[in-house]
């Protein structure tokens, strides 16, 4: 008798099997609901966000078409100085400025600030690359302002 239930293994093979599925399904749908819940959001860490952030409120150009003066508002949570930047053309064609001096200074956070941008013959310390341009009507123009902790803010203004 002993012989005949240690004989017939396909009970047992059955049952086994049946209790694998149920395993697989349980942790398949344990690993479902916590994607769907958002739950792994919340117990990875959170990725480092920057401090530093910089919002254009305004623009205004020089009758002399060499200068735009920029009120920016300081958005993030960290005072920023800034330390150069430059200005492009739709041409390609680029003014840079890597030492500006006199720069607009510490703008805290909440706060704006005026940064004046010289370009062409208005500006002593620039480098050009590509032909020489002025700020023209109609036509669009990319600043960048570098901080002095290396970040960069991207601004688009138009003549």
């Amino acid at each position: 008798m002993l012989r005949g239930f240690i004989g017939n293994r396909r009970g047992i093979d059955t049952i086994i099997a049946s209790l694998l599925m149920v395993i697989i399904v349980v942790v398949a749908a344990t690993i479902v609901f916590t994607y769907s819940t958002g739950l792994f959001g919340a117990l990875s860490v959170a990725p480092k966000t920057a401090s530093e952030n910089i919002g254009l409120e305004y623009a205004s150009f020089t009758s002399s078409n060499k200068t735009v003066n920029l009120y920016i508002r300081n958005i993030g949570t960290s005072p920023i100085t800034l330390a150069s930047y430059y200005v492009k053309d739709g041409s390609g064609n680029e003014y840079a400025r890597s030492t500006w001096t006199p720069a607009p200074g510490l703008i805290s956070p909440s706060a704006w600030g005026n940064a004046s941008i010289p370009i062409s013959s208005a500006c002593s310390g620039c480098t050009l690359t590509g032909t020489a341009f002025t700020f023209q009507p109609g036509n669009a123009y990319t600043i960048i302002l570098v901080t002095a902790k290396n970040n960069q803010f991207s601004l688009s203004v138009v003549r």
